[in-house]
C-alpha cells in the first residue's frame, strides 16, 4: 500500500554541528551536571 511514503518522518534538514559546537555543548552539560551535584568533580 503506502508504506514507502511513511518512511522518512523523522528526517531533519539541519546542518550538522561543528566540532567546536559539540565541545561547547558538552562543556555546558558538564557544568550543569556539576552544579546539580553540588560541586561535581571538586566535591564540597
Amino acid at each position: 500500500m503506502a508504506e514507502t511514503t511513511v518512511r522518512r518522518t523523522r528526517v531533519r534538514h539541519t546542518p550538522r554541528p561543528s566540532e567546536s559546537d559539540r565541545r561547547n555543548a558538552a562543556a555546558a552539560l558538564q557544568r550543569a551536571l556539576d552544579r546539580r551535584d553540588n560541586g561535581g568533580s571538586t566535591g564540597h
